[in-house]
């Protein structure tokens, strides 16, 4: 007899069936693991034998196979030890093979028999219901798979809990899902005085979700004010909700089940490996750039980033996704992040000061500003410069005008931007391309001269120049204006640098 249970293997965010085939026969007593399983796999031998054991079962004396079809699909991680066990089950006639088969299951053993929590319940939830299936997860992570609504769930604690549930000797009640708690308040932009321009740039970023460069010295504020973007951008809708979580399940990252609302806000060390910026590693995990999707990548002190590193992102920001190419697979992951950057002028930081430029300036301003390629600042739309913030605005009272209040012109701008791009996949300004590109953004007469002769003078590249139209798209859009005049188009031009950086 062939027991079969069912279960995934995660390809990006994509949950792929296996069925793990079961069959105990006459021959050497062995227990063996086939299907292209890794470590963790292979070693779920022991965990599962453990767990029979505690409670009170015991292997037969027998040849026993485990198949996790298809064989040429690669298997990682530890979330095959459940499905292995209840399959032995099956085959030992301790629980029924026909109703098993009807599940999905995954869930990582302890030696006493306990169901551990696993990453990627929730894509996994969602691969069973459209096989029209039953899913058998930890407890743990009943809350995040009561989100693929419409099949039965089945979250156990236990092995043991689990049996007496199928045997009716114990009900285990349907999970539910759950909201995080999203009601904390983040930092003000009423903390941040003086910075005008700065805070401009601010809200015209996102409102129209632009990718956006701070340069300026030690303490100007660049930080502060990167840190203050999360509370400008609209929280998430349902569909992005469960976007985002399905990349933060697989990455272990769903505290409790709990699906957020709000937009994520990621900071990398600028010691971080390229496979923990863009993904990759042993088993091909998600990276900052897909678990700021949706939301803010921040890379504080750009320069002192590894330069491989900064330049694995220009893929990423221009089709939205990372591909993480493997010899046997092709990983996708989704990446549409805002990119936010901040660094100092120099090494030293104060090569734009005067009088307190050290003196090897500019020099070092040069040789410092150049560890940033030029197709790197080209994908960003709006570049400023920080100046200090002098003690006389530092003994200001604090500006009248708070998060709140551009947050809500931002959202308003966002609100007409989803309008307009009703029905095609599109959510900002800063994703629109081509024809489409040419019908909402272009400039009224006045604006166009401005532009061409600008295009010129500064040398933009095409990429540059439709990045300038998405911006001045923004800033009218902010203004409530349906045409782009000239002054939305001299504001855009005033973020663009005229060279490399200076």
């Amino acid at each position: 007899m062939i027991a079969h249970v069912y279960t995934v293997a995660f390809q990006g965010i994509e949950a792929r069936e296996v069925d793990v085939q079961v069959h105990i026969g006459d021959g050497q007593t062995n227990f063996n693991v086939v299907g292209l399983g890794d470590k963790a796999v292979n070693e779920s031998r022991e965990r599962v034998r453990a767990a029979l054991s505690a409670i009170g079962l015991a292997l037969p004396y027998k040849r026993i196979t485990v198949n996790l079809a298809p064989a040429d699909l690669p298997k990682e991680g530890s979330h095959y030890d459940l499905p292995i066990a209840l399959g032995l089950l099956a085959a030992m006639g301790v629980l029924p093979a026909g109703e098993l088969a009807g599940y999905t299951a995954l869930g990582e053993l302890s030696l006493d028999a306990q169901i551990a929590a696993v990453a990627g319940v929730l894509p996994a939830a969602l691969a069973a219901s459209e096989a029209r299936r039953g899913l058998i997860c930890p407890a743990a992570c009943g809350p995040e798979a009561a989100w693929a609504a419409g099949i039965e769930i089945v979250a156990a604690p236990s092995l043991i809990a689990f049996v007496n549930h199928v045997k009716g000797v114990q009900v285990l009640n349907p999970p539910s899902a759950r909201i995080a708690d999203d009601a904390t308040t983040g930092p003000d932009l009423r903390d941040v005085k003086g910075q005008e321009t700065a805070k401009r740039a601010l809200e015209i970023a996102a409102a129209g979700g632009h990718n956006m460069l701070m340069i300026g010295p030690p303490g100007s504020g660049k930080s502060m004010l990167a840190a203050r973007l999360p509370g400008l951008l609209p929280p998430l809708d349902a569909r992005e909700a469960l976007e985002l979580s399905m990349i933060r399940s697989l990455a272990g990252e769903l505290r409790d089940g709990a699906i957020s609302r709000r937009r994520p806000f990621r900071t990398p060390h600028h010691s971080a490996s390229m496979a923990a910026l863009v993904g990759g590693g042993l088993r091909v995990k998600p990276g900052e750039v897909s678990l700021a999707h949706l939301g803010v990548l921040f890379l504080d002190e750009l320069p002192e980033f590894q330069r491989a590193v900064l330049e694995s992102l220009r893929q990423p920001i221009e089709t939205g996704e990372v591909v993480v190419a493997r010899a046997n697979a092709h990983v996708r992951y989704p990446a549409r992040f805002q990119l936010v950057t901040a660094m100092n002028p120099c090494k030293c930081g104060y090569s734009s000061e005067p009088g307190r430029a050290c003196g090897r300036a500019p020099k070092c301003a040069v040789d410092y500003q150049s560890r940033i390629s030029g197709p790197l600042l080209d994908r960003i739309d709006i570049q400023i410069d920080v100046a200090s913030v002098s003690a006389q605005d530092l003994a200001l009272p604090p500006p009248a005008e708070g998060s709140a209040a551009v947050a809500a012109r931002v959202a308003a701008a966002r609100d007409i931007q989803r309008t307009r791009y009703e029905g095609l996949n599109l959510r900002t300004n800063t994703e629109a391309e081509g024809e489409l590109l040419e019908r909402v953004a272009t400039p009224e007469p006045a604006g166009a001269r401005l532009l061409s002769e600008a295009a010129e003078r500064m040398r933009l590249t095409a990429r540059g120049y439709h990045r300038v139209l998405r911006v001045a798209r923004t800033i009218a859009d902010l203004a409530g204006a349906d045409t782009i005049g000239r002054v939305h188009i001299a504001e855009a031009l005033s973020y663009r640098r005229t060279a490399h950086l200076q």
